[in-house]
């Protein structure tokens, strides 16, 4: 059902006023546009669906901009405001689109649609198999409150979004992310993908990297054990400067294996599992990649639960999560076991979503997702000596649908573990409180 002519005649009338009212209450739309900058990286395709004067869609600098809004003068004034994006007047429940977005924006403009259904189901016809729309709306406990605002003459007399500033920027970065009292924001956020579609397997290459350094004892087994997947599978070890002799064992594994494809990469001056992951992937040609922890304390064999949750769409990151099943009773140290559970708890509530376990060093993505991962590692930093909380910030960040995958973990069977429980912990405790600030207070 399109937008009736009294909502269009209503929202042009507003159109002359829209800057006063935006004026009077900015630190509420301010705050909508930080919300949603950290979502929408600049220079992406981005459609506004309720674009009114276009500030919001020039605020996300998009490489392509498109805003429609029902309102005729709505578009007009956005139109002069911003000639480098493209306005036009148009309906959500007709839409006449041809192109595809990378993002959608609907802000503050669900309480306007006659069919909200009908809406959504238009917005496939803009959709790729990566579009994230993101919905905001006001949080309908804050209703009387609203109300009473419009009557006070401190929020536009709309059924739209207004900040009324009675709260801290700290009550909106922190608290709002506690048990309870998130149920109390007055902002709402839904990011959303669109219906993931299955794709075969025997379509779809995979690169599993294992970086290795002092692992001479487990090469073999590598191999050995971990299966073919989807058309191809190939095997890249990165080897980090080991004393025990891990590269010449590489070698032979190769040559003795012609029908595999394995590769040998050399770490060389970088130092870490996160620069040997990095040098890993940039090798890896398979349209999957899975990263295998050397010491194979991850059975290699359960890396094709990782590849069949994302061919199936269930997921588009797969963080393995080791803290699901019994272990074996050397696996993991108390405290690291401790460790393990703090990091998940902090990860939940940084995130705002739940994780068990964000050091397993089994994960998984698709090589065009962890590419837009690594082309905007600079807003997290580059300090990440695991790998693992970089895959995680930037995965979140896009927006990737994080799914976990059970897997029983091990004893390790040769060599000893390289991780430093208080030194690396440490480190990584500061990669949260820096997190922090780039998520709750950026």
């Amino acid at each position: 059902m399109p937008a009736s002519a009294k909502l269009i005649a209503y929202l042009d009338a507003q159109a002359a006023e829209s800057d006063r009212w935006k004026a009077k209450n900015r630190y509420y739309y301010e705050s909508i546009e930080r919300i949603l900058r950290f979502h929408v990286p600049p220079g992406a395709s981005v459609l506004e669906i309720g674009c009114g004067t276009g500030d919001l869609l020039n605020a996300l600098a998009p490489g392509r901009g498109v805003g429609m809004d029902v309102s005729p003068k709505m578009a007009e004034r956005a139109r002069a405001r911003y000639p480098g994006l493209t306005f036009i007047a148009g309906d959500a429940e007709e839409l006449r689109l041809s192109e595809k977005f990378d993002y959608i924006i609907l802000s503050d403009v669900v309480g306007y649609l006659e069919d909200i259904q009908r809406a959504f189901e238009q917005l496939r016809k803009v959709c790729h198999s990566r579009t994230r729309v993101i919905v905001t709306y006001y949080n309908y406990l804050w209703e009387p409150v609203l109300r009473l605002g419009e009557r006070l003459g401190m929020k536009r007399p709309q059924p739209e979004q207004n900040w009324l500033p009675l709260l801290s920027a700290f009550c909106n970065r922190v608290l709002s992310g506690l048990p309870l009292l998130r149920k109390l924001c007055l902002v709402q956020l839904v990011v959303a993908r669109p219906a993931p579609v299955p794709v075969s397997e025997d379509s779809i290459s995979c690169s599993v990297i294992v970086p290795a350094r002092n692992e001479r004892g487990n090469i073999e087994g590598a191999v050995a054990r971990t299966p073919r997947m989807g058309r191809h599978t190939e095997l890249i070890f990165v080897e980090g400067n080991s004393s025990d002799g891990t590269a010449e064992e590489i070698e032979r594994v190769i040559a003795a294996n012609p029908g595999r494809d394995i590769k040998l990469v050399r770490q060389g001056i970088g130092v870490g599992k996160g620069d040997a992951m990095r040098k890993g992937f940039a090798a890896a040609n398979g349209d999957i990649l899975i990263i295998l922890d050397g010491d194979l304390t991850v059975p290699p064999e359960d890396l094709p639960k990782f590849f069949s949750a994302l061919a199936s769409g269930g997921g588009e990151f797969i963080n393995g999560s080791r803290l699901v099943y019994p272990m074996e009773e050397q696996a993991m140290r108390f405290l690291n076991t401790l460790g393990n559970k703090f990091f998940s708890v902090a990860f939940t509530w940084l995130l705002d979503q739940p994780f068990r376990d964000t050091l397993c060093g089994t994960k998984a993505l698709c090589r065009k997702d962890y590419e837009r991962i690594a082309a905007g590692r600079s807003y997290f930093g580059d300090f990440d000596p695991f790998g693992d909380f970089d895959l995680i910030f930037g995965a979140a960040k896009l927006d990737l649908k994080i799914v976990e995958v059970p897997i029983r973990y091990r004893e390790r069977k040769y060599g000893t573990t390289q991780i430093s429980r208080f030194r690396h912990g440490w480190l990584l405790l500061r990669m949260c409180f820096f997190a922090l600030r780039r998520i709750k207070f950026a």
